[in-house]
């Protein structure tokens, strides 16, 4: 995904976390901090624009930017799955019932040996059906750190509800291959 500014960069102001400043010893000039994506901490990119030209920023969430590693393979899980073959994924699915969802995924960290980030899952409690389950903030883990496809890639993604007392360790859910899918 590509974002094009125009002269003024309003458009990135409108869009960002973080106010424009003018650039040191320059009237014309405008200095912008453009988050990959605005509730996400992580790389971002500063541009500087300058009256008459146009610059294009590139980012955003699920897409691919150079060696970022992806989230596996977008053919792990087949076409109802969602979030895989992506770099920072907002949604992942694996394509089945509510525990094999997790939407509005804020990613704390990215690129490393692990990538952590947390959003909404459904909790199932021991001795529940999946119907009585719960929307609840869960933890995710990106792990092992690899190659899927031939692309720099995390194979493997897990995640758990500290909130219910779960770890990485005890959680419930199984860690996911997500370079192979089940």
């Amino acid at each position: 995904m590509a974002l094009s500014l125009g002269v003024t960069g309003l458009v990135v102001a409108a869009c960002s976390n973080s106010p424009s400043t003018p650039a040191a010893g320059s009237g014309s000039s405008t200095t912008v901090r453009v988050p990959p994506r605005l509730h996400q901490t992580g790389a971002s990119t500063t541009t500087t624009l300058v009256a008459g030209t146009s610059t294009t920023v590139a980012g955003g969430a699920g897409s691919e930017s150079g060696s970022s590693p992806v989230l596996g393979v977008a053919s792990a899980f087949g076409p109802s799955a969602v979030g895989f073959g992506q770099v920072r994924p907002v949604e992942i699915s694996l394509g089945g019932d509510p525990t094999g969802l997790v939407t509005g995924i804020f990613w704390q960290s990215w690129g490393g040996s692990e990538a952590t980030g947390s959003g909404a899952s459904t909790y199932v409690a021991p001795g529940q059906s999946v119907a009585q389950g719960t929307q609840e903030t869960a933890t995710v883990i990106a792990s092992d750190l690899g190659t899927c496809g031939g692309k720099p890639a995390y194979q493997q993604v897990k995640w758990y509800f500290p909130s219910q007392g779960e770890t990485l360790s005890t959680g419930a859910n199984s860690t996911v291959n997500a370079c192979t899918g089940p």
